[in-house]
């Protein structure tokens, strides 16, 4: 029996959270915010309780190393900008992602997350899936929402590379 391309998205999608659950369910909160090298990019408390990502507008070079807790915050981002497209919600800018914090909190946010992108990729139809994907391109309209379904597992699997990679790094690391 043939696979829908929806079915596929759906597949490759559980393929990459099988491999994030591995290393969610051993991250530790003191895993979040380890810097391994000094050059880091991290989340830092601002005066009202609230996480903030460090960010450049403009790439900087060298590009810093992500802490875990900053990798987890940028999947929440781009992820709940996705989620916000494809439910026909206006997208929610950057800073007004936020950041629920170390541990726990953010672990259960990504899994929330997961249940959304599940229930989006139920819902497409291949008609939904040849639409026009307005992110996370803005000005390539033959770029389809079966290139952003991709795309977001495209990344996810990067993501949770190098969450992996953080995570086996500070392990290892002496005290």
């Amino acid at each position: 029996m043939r696979e829908s391309r929806g079915d596929l998205l759906r597949w490759q999608f559980e393929l990459t959270w099988s491999l994030f659950e591995y290393h969610l369910e051993r991250l530790e909160p003191g895993d979040f915010l380890w810097e391994p090298v000094p050059h880091c990019w991290t989340l830092r408390r601002a005066a009202d309780g609230t996480w903030v990502p460090d960010w450049a507008e403009t790439e900087p070079d060298p590009v810093p190393v992500p802490t875990i807790g900053w990798v987890s915050w940028h999947i929440g981002w781009w992820w709940s900008v996705a989620i916000d497209h494809v439910a026909g919600r206006p997208p929610r800018e950057r800073t007004g992602i936020a950041w629920p914090g170390p541990g726990a909190p953010t672990v259960e946010w990504l899994r929330a997350l997961r249940t959304d992108w599940l229930t989006a990729l139920g819902r497409f139809t291949d008609a939904d899936l040849d639409a026009a994907a307005p992110f996370p391109w803005s000005d390539e309209p033959a770029r389809t929402v079966a290139h952003m379904a991709a795309w977001v597992n495209a990344e996810l699997m990067k993501n949770v590379t190098e969450i992996g990679q953080l995570r086996l790094l500070r392990a290892a690391a002496p005290e």
